[in-house]
């Protein structure tokens, strides 16, 4: 099984849309998609509720934006279009952030990240990068859209942590 570049063929397909409707107090009703938040990092200490800690590492640039999407870790929700429960912007700082990602409550959730680093919106695939929750292996027969299976984590009722590594072309 040839491993492939991961903007080539993951970032396309990674649905990270542009249209969002802000409302984070939705998303905790467990029905409602696309809530824009900020990142607090507050939001994930003990007490707060449920929530991932996620550390993204191998960002190569001071330059753009990071995309963290927040997805429930079901094969009809992950990467599709309008699926995403939550999302954070930042703008990239190279080597290593860190983003609290609030979530509705305990279950199962799948987090896709990009780095836009032209900052223009769009999916540039051999400048881009990306990463997923379990940092999965991106392959010709997978088309850069590992299976939730691959990228899902379960999340109980307090805030939890995980570690994202970014790829490049």
């Amino acid at each position: 099984m040839q491993t492939i570049g991961w903007a080539g063929t993951a970032l396309a397909s990674l649905g990270l849309a542009l249209s969002a409707t802000p409302a984070w107090s939705q998303a905790k009703s467990g029905t409602d998609y696309r809530n824009v938040i900020s990142n607090n990092l507050s939001a994930c200490a003990p007490g707060n509720g449920t929530g991932t800690m996620i550390t993204i590492t191998n960002i190569s640039q001071s330059k753009g934006k990071l995309r963290i999407q927040a997805y429930r870790g079901v094969k009809s929700d992950w990467l599709e279009g309008g699926k995403w429960l939550n999302r954070i912007e930042v703008p990239a700082r190279s080597g290593t952030m860190r983003v609290c990602m609030p979530l509705p409550g305990p279950g199962t959730y799948a987090i896709a990240v990009r780095h836009d680093l032209n900052g223009n919106g769009k999916t540039d695939l051999t400048e881009d990068g990306g990463g997923m929750s379990n940092n999965p292996s991106i392959n010709l027969f997978n088309l850069g859209k590992p299976s939730y299976t691959k990228t899902r984590y379960t999340v109980g009722d307090r805030a939890n942590s995980i570690t994202i590594q970014m790829r490049y072309m």
